[in-house]
């Protein structure tokens, strides 16, 4: 079933760029207009975390959503004969932070949320570092869509760490210099564990993981913010925000990484995945931030 199904995407990946964005319409007009995949999810969203804009621009800004998740699952799949060249050309990234912080022997932690489109982004960078690059990424129920996805971001040299097992994953990288992909907005598996923060109009759970990984390694910490240029161009911003981690208060990062992102897609919100149910925990007085206090 694999090699079927990757070869059906390798001969959808053959397309021409025109053609690709033709069938990523027709794909538009399915999941938005004939399924509604996670409409109300979609819109409940934007309603809580807009409540100025009218329903009119919540409307219009699903649909552009829509449109953006549909090219995304076309863009993906170009990726199987996608060139190098090609991607230099429609992803643009100034990379001298990770190159500065390369010659001083770190190692570095990207925070990015989901932006589309992260899959591109993911590749682009491994083209101007010469960091071993890792991925954290969260394993598909689907063991045939997991070979799948793995074989999209191995492509160019992305080492894949399995979000579930962190700590054996990066064992083979402790004492290595290494850049990682972290996607800093994940939901939580439980509530009371993680970091409450006003996000976007309403009390929001972050993970601790990120921030701890970068105090405990002292590993400087750079967000990422990824937005959509035209149809088919993307341009992706790098902001060295923490260089001595261990130096902050314990919430310090998560709450800037909030800030930033909120600002962000703020900006231009249609870039952001809105399908999650990412506000599914309801916040208790009891939580407080999730930070200890230190006697």
């Amino acid at each position: 079933m694999y090699y079927l199904i990757l070869g059906l995407l390798y001969l959808v990946s053959l397309l021409p760029f025109p053609l690709l964005y033709l069938l990523s319409d027709f794909l538009f007009v399915l999941v938005y207009y004939v399924f509604g995949y996670r409409k109300k999810v979609v819109l409940l969203n934007l309603r809580n975390s807009f409540p100025h804009k009218s329903e009119k621009e919540i409307q219009t800004i699903a649909r552009k959503y829509y449109r953006n998740l549909t090219d995304m699952m076309v863009e993906s799949i170009k990726l199987l004969t996608m060139r190098k060249s090609s991607l230099m050309k429609r992803f643009n990234c100034d990379l001298s932070v990770l190159q500065e912080l390369y010659a001083k022997g770190k190692s570095c932690q990207l925070h990015l949320g989901h932006n589309f489109n992260w899959e591109w982004a993911n590749l682009f960078c491994m083209q101007g570092v010469p960091y071993d690059f890792l991925v954290v990424f969260m394993p598909l129920t689907s063991k045939v869509m997991n070979r799948v996805f793995t074989h999209f971001r191995e492509k160019f040299g992305s080492k894949l760490i399995p979000a579930n097992d962190m700590k054996n994953g990066m064992a083979p990288w402790i004492g290595k210099q290494y850049l990682i992909a972290l996607v800093a907005d994940q939901n939580p598996g439980k509530a009371s564990r993680g970091y409450w923060f006003k996000f976007l109009n309403q009390m929001t759970v972050f993970y601790k993981g990120p921030e701890m990984q970068a105090r405990r390694y002292n590993i400087p910490v750079v967000f990422v913010n990824i937005r959509k240029r035209k149809r088919g161009y993307y341009d992706a911003e790098l902001k060295l925000a923490f260089e001595f981690p261990q130096q902050e208060p314990e919430g310090a990062i998560t709450q800037a990484f909030v800030d930033y992102l909120e600002t962000k897609i703020n900006e231009q919100p249609e870039d952001w995945v809105w399908s999650h149910r990412r506000w599914k925990h309801q916040y208790k007085p009891e939580y407080g931030n999730g930070i200890e206090e230190k006697h």
